[in-house]
């Protein structure tokens, strides 16, 4: 047994920043982790394995159709899918290993295994029970499955599994047009296989603005993939080597079947809380499973905090990584903060889509008066010369105050240039602040500065 000042419970993203962050801020610190590396769910089987698959699907999108116009002439690449994996899986080590060096570095003591909370102030790792002054949960998150759906990791999987199946499936049905079902959906659709995304609402990417939805949904038909809107999935059938999803039409009750190798059930995550303890422990949760804090993420258990997809909020990395940093603020008597209004989300397809802040939508409900600056990358030279022109940028501000309320990008580099708005909105910036703010030529975030221009007097390349 030890004692501790702190004792986070997770080393996803929200919990090994927050260890760091308290340890770096004097307390002697620990973080329990089952898995065998660190990083949580987003490092070993989420964001980061995921984009190196993008990544590499992307090249080879890139050599079948745009080498050649470049006079890159050739063969194009055959696809060794081991190969690839491996590669994904080097990305994936190279970042775990690097938070445990950072560990070490620290003085932050991996306490390994499943933790659970016998009582307040003390935390129990296999057969050991550490107390600590202060405890943060920060588990994170698991995927979320349908009635009807069994999901097998083989045959019916989630995001998990998608990322590592052993062959490139001839067909395969998404369930969810949501963030991780278009970024996989695209990947696989990349590298030969037929791609259905059967998805319950009207349009994809629930929440997001609406001219977004549209001309991205549009974009990967393009790229190949199908699209079943407005249908409910009713089950899965399965065989050793196939599946059928069946769903019926909500506009009509029509019901269909689409055959499928694998089938990805991509329908959102739900917070991971199993073995806490928290219902003997008393820890208050909200209606959705959620464990419920106030504004300084302090659970009605003096002492016991919570961070994350855990938490009420959008399940990001990001997210979670600001909260642990305000959380152990706040543990080490600092001020702490989180400015949910300027929480970026970001898609990697491509093109990226990349968002902050409010929606037309949003606006419209609240009665804020508002204008729109658009520009389309059409109009700008670096991403017309990379093949990339289509997609706009999107600047909503106040229409009496010019104050920048949002952002909505759909283009090359979306989601590195949507903090140029970020820092924009942090700082209560004006849409002429942006405007008047001198961009390097050629750069894709002239088209952010030109949106600028459109809030005004007009874009110059319009």
């Amino acid at each position: 047994m030890a004692n501790y000042d702190a004792i986070v419970i997770g080393g996803g993203p929200g919990g090994y920043v927050c260890a760091i962050r308290l340890a770096q801020l004097g307390l002697k610190t620990a973080c329990v982790e089952g898995r065998e590396t660190l990083g949580g769910t987003c490092l070993n089987v989420g964001c980061i394995p995921s984009k190196a698959l993008l990544h590499a699907s992307h090249q080879l999108h890139e050599a079948e159709h745009n080498f050649a116009k470049m006079g890159l002439k050739g063969k194009s690449p055959s696809v060794d899918w081991d190969q690839m994996k491996s590669y994904k899986q080097d990305v994936v080590d190279q970042n775990t290993k690097g938070i445990e060096f950072l560990f070490k570095k620290n003085k932050i003591d991996w306490l390994k295994g499943w933790g659970s909370i016998p009582e307040a102030g003390k935390v129990k790792v296999g057969d050991e029970v550490h107390t600590a002054k202060n405890i943060v949960i920060a588990t994170g998150s698991e995927a979320s499955s349908l009635p009807g759906v069994e999901v097998d990791e083989k045959i019916v999987v989630t995001s998990t599994g998608a990322l590592d199946l052993p062959k490139t499936p001839k067909k395969m049905v998404v369930i969810g047009a949501g963030v991780i079902g278009l970024e996989l959906g695209s990947v696989y659709a990349r590298l030969g296989a037929e791609v259905t995304v059967v998805e319950f609402l009207d349009e994809i990417t629930p929440g997001m603005d609406k001219d977004v939805q549209k001309t991205l949904q549009r974009i990967l038909k393009k790229q190949g993939l199908s699209f079943v809107m407005g249908a409910a999935v009713q089950s899965v059938d399965k065989t050793k080597t196939k599946a059928k999803v069946n769903y019926k039409l909500r506009k009509d009750d029509s019901e269909a079947t689409i055959d499928a190798d694998v089938v990805l059930v991509a329908t959102g995550r739900r917070p991971f809380v199993d073995n806490l303890g928290l219902d003997a422990l008393g820890v208050k949760m909200t209606e959705r499973g959620q464990i419920a804090t106030d504004g300084h993420w302090a659970t009605n258990v003096d002492g016991v905090y919570a961070i994350g997809d855990v938490i009420e909020g959008p399940m990001l990395a990001h997210k979670a990584e600001d909260e642990g940093m305000a959380v152990a603020e706040q543990i080490a008597g600092k001020s702490g903060h989180v400015n949910y209004d300027v929480i970026p989300g970001v898609i990697y397809t491509a093109p990226e889509v990349a968002s902050v802040g409010a929606t037309e939508q949003s606006l419209k409900e609240k009665g804020v008066n508002y204008k729109v600056g658009k520009f389309s990358f059409m109009g700008n030279a670096r991403a017309k010369a990379v093949f990339q022109g289509e997609g706009f940028v999107k600047i909503l501000a106040d229409k009496d105050t010019d104050r920048v309320l949002g952002a909505h990008i759909i283009g090359p580099a979306a989601g590195d240039m949507i903090h140029e708005i970020c820092v924009a909105m942090e700082f209560g910036a004006s849409a002429q602040d942006i405007a008047l703010t001198c961009h390097a030529h050629p750069t894709y975030s002239e088209a952010v500065r030109e949106a600028a221009l459109a809030c005004g007097d007009g874009a110059i390349h319009a």
